[in-house]
């Protein structure tokens, strides 16, 4: 398998996906469909759509999740319902983006190696554009509900609603950044529990939301989510403690942001609580136990398992 070929060719069609379902700017509110469309095109990895669509994978034929155009008679393909999806979680995932970057929280000027959104058009036009991502992705999801046919489609399409709706929610996402916050208040004081809470909810929502709902969306069964969402909680906590250790050993050019703003801001991180080398031996335990789920499954994925390896190893 040419790992690298196959993840830009599914990088690609999420592009691809994510331009189909971008609203054009124009009209009086052309100024915020500007910033929204300016912090998506970003780029990125696409991590979360392309989880969410190599989980689908995993409980039917990969091709037929890629190949998203065609309807069958007796039902949605596996695929069919995904798009929708794809692109509103990466639309959530880029408006929390923006609200990070702006100088109330991390007061950062760069992001993937350009201006953040804030820096271009404005710290007011930046929070609505924000606002607009999470709302219009709401919108987009709701489209799913077209590509139904059976009585399951529809039930399927419900139940990655709630899903998506609950991660990014308070109690997911959203949680987990009002923990981060406090945790950063001068009388705060830090605990492995709450480093933990942080990273669960702010982190690995999403990538729980991405992974169950390609995986409900493919017809698993009850079991088989649960056992997909510890998964995903393993590689989104690992995935930020690399994040926490990459903001201490990298660099702007590499990483293409700013490098020791957690230092700067004084943030509790799992590097500044247990050291680097400790931080180092939980990615590899909590990678080790991801990969060892996924490959659990009576479907192998070789790219999903090698993709999570890359992306909890990377090095921006």
């Amino acid at each position: 398998m040419n790992f690298d070929g196959e993840l830009e060719k599914k990088k690609n069609r999420v592009e691809e996906i994510l331009e189909a379902y971008l609203p054009e700017p124009c009209g009086e509110q052309r100024m915020v469909l500007e910033a929204m469309r300016y912090a998506v095109s970003a780029g990125g990895k696409r991590l979360r759509p392309v989880l969410m669509a190599e989980s689908a994978g995993l409980f039917a034929a990969v091709e037929d999740v890629w190949r998203t155009e065609n309807a069958g008679s007796a039902g949605m393909p596996a695929g069919r319902g995904l798009p929708p999806f794809m692109a509103a979680i990466e639309f959530i995932h880029t408006y929390s983006l923006i609200h990070d970057d702006l100088p109330a929280l991390d007061n950062d000027d760069y992001r993937r190696g350009r201006k953040t959104t804030h820096v271009v058009y404005g710290e007011d036009i930046a929070v609505i554009a924000g606002d607009g991502l999470l709302n219009y992705a709401f919108e987009t999801m709701f489209r799913a509900f077209d590509k139904a046919v059976t009585i399951e489609d529809y039930q399927r399409t419900e139940l990655a609603m709630k899903i998506l709706a609950r991660k990014a929610g308070v109690y997911g996402m959203v949680g987990g950044q009002c923990a981060d916050l406090l945790a950063d208040k001068p009388e705060a004081e830090p605990t492995g529990e709450t480093l933990l809470y942080i990273h669960v909810h702010k982190t690995a929502a999403l990538i729980q939301a991405a992974m169950t709902i390609g995986a409900v969306l493919a017809g698993a069964d009850e079991k088989a989510v649960v056992k997909l969402e510890k998964c995903a909680e393993n590689i989104g906590v690992a995935f930020q403690i690399q994040d926490d250790i990459l903001d201490v050993t990298s660099s702007l050019e590499v990483l293409g942001k700013p490098t020791g703003s957690d230092e700067k801001n004084q943030k509790l991180t799992y590097v500044a609580l247990y050291g680097l080398e400790e931080s180092k031996r939980k990615v590899r335990e909590l990678s080790e136990e991801a990969i060892g789920i996924l490959r659990s499954f009576p479907e192998r994925n070789v790219f999903l398992e090698t993709l999570v390896e890359r992306l909890i190893y990377r090095e921006k």
